[in-house]
């Protein structure tokens, strides 16, 4: 890099993070509409790929982005969906609702019946803990395709009681046995039941349909068209309300996009809010199909990902491809005073949809956390988000898209 493009752009980085962002996303009307965005998600329901919540979301975004002064796409994307019949396990004189794992497979109404008993026990139905976090572990998905179980029922073990499902990576191609989630308040009772080699009969009934699901795109147009684009996406589906899953980073992606737009870089800016989370990020693949070379040529994508300012046990992880792109958010965010729990070492591979850029060679930054309430029916507004959080988040993050943007 020559003498003088270097100091351009460390100009440009340096009034980037210490000159006031634009007015639209100054506080206190930040956290007014930080609260205002965050609290209609989650008032819309169970925010399930393809579901009637997940549309109607959908359009409430666009016109969200709209409010931003951009015009928002919505493309469409087809999916099998699940729809739920019937799914329990009866076992010692009782039924025990579940939710079946999305990328596994299912039974028909009479069920898969036997003996029942700890995993890896030469029992026709076997049982086992894990967390919600699971497929990101060593032995998960390699348990299910080595068992030797007709059926497996996964008690989930989050940080509060309760059934906090699994996400389900390989919904394109499901494989294995059928397997039933249930809540860990029934853990002590199935243990009983397992070591006793209890009679039991695992139903996971359900209707395959074909549906829409809806990725909300926008774009800013660079005044130079000759500069590589930036991207800024953040996923937007879930198994529940995802008050802080998903709120904070959905905040996060809208600021961005106000103080982008104010800012008017000479970068092009791809804006990608993307359905499919839970099964295997198909939302981003989709968006990414549709520009096959994206990947490699954007100048860096922005990923806001999971339970960013969340209020219960929270913790922040920063993800980035580079030191450059680490450098940026780390001053980023000691200006508005706040830092990442935990950096990624370079090289490894990030969570969520970053993991996808990763693999593809591409250049990011992304910010995920930790959740108490993560994929727990209680993640809820208000009580599971902290506004002041999401705001010195999204503070910092406008500075850095700005950065990379120009």
């Amino acid at each position: 890099m020559r003498r003088r493009e270097f100091i351009r752009q460390a100009s440009a980085i340096t009034a980037a993070l210490h000159s006031p962002i634009s007015v639209a996303s100054q506080a206190p009307d930040l956290s007014q509409r930080i609260a205002r965005v965050i609290g209609e998600y989650d008032r819309q329901g169970g925010h399930r790929t393809g579901s009637d919540v997940d549309t109607k979301s959908a359009r409430w975004l666009a016109g969200a982005v709209r409010r931003c002064g951009l015009n928002p796409s919505l493309e469409a994307f087809i999916i099998n969906r699940v729809d739920l019949k019937s799914c329990y396990l009866l076992v010692g004189g009782r039924r025990i609702e579940g939710l079946p794992i999305f990328d596994g497979g299912f039974t028909e109404a009479v069920g898969a019946r036997g003996k029942f008993g700890q995993l890896g026990s030469e029992t026709e139905i076997g049982v086992v803990e894990f967390p919600p976090n699971a497929e990101y572990g060593p032995t998960y998905l390699k348990m299910r395709r080595e068992t030797r179980h007709r059926a497996i029922v996964i008690v989930t073990r989050g940080a509060r009681s309760g059934l906090t499902p699994i996400n389900a990576p390989n919904f394109i191609e499901p494989f294995g046995p059928p397997v039933l989630q249930v809540s860990s308040e029934e853990g002590t009772w199935l243990k009983e039941q397992a070591g006793k080699n209890a009679e039991a009969t695992l139903v996971a009934q359900v209707k395959r349909t074909k549906a829409q699901a809806f990725n909300v795109t926008a774009r800013i147009a660079g005044a130079d068209p000759k500069l590589a684009p930036l991207v800024v996406m953040t996923p937007r589906s879930g198994w529940g309300h995802c008050a802080s899953e998903r709120g904070g980073g959905l905040a996060c992606w809208l600021e961005a996009m106000r103080g982008l737009a104010a800012a008017r870089p000479p970068r092009g800016i791809w804006f990608l809010a993307s359905s499919g989370h839970e099964l295997g990020h198909i939302g981003l693949e989709a968006f990414m199909e549709r520009r096959h070379d994206l990947v490699k040529t954007a100048r860096a994508w922005i990923h806001f990902g999971a339970n960013i300012g969340a209020a219960q046990e929270p913790s922040h992880r920063l993800q980035a491809s580079t030191d450059e792109f680490e450098d940026i958010a780390i001053a980023a965010m000691k200006t508005e005073g706040t830092k990442a729990d935990e950096i990624m070492p370079r090289g490894a591979a990030p969570f969520g949809e970053a993991g996808h850029i990763h693999r593809g060679g591409g250049q990011y930054v992304s910010l995920l956390g930790r959740n108490a309430l993560f994929h727990h029916p209680a993640d809820r507004w208000p009580e599971a988000v902290d506004v002041a959080a999401v705001a010195r988040l999204a503070r910092a993050f406008v500075k850095v898209a700005i950065t990379l943007a120009q």
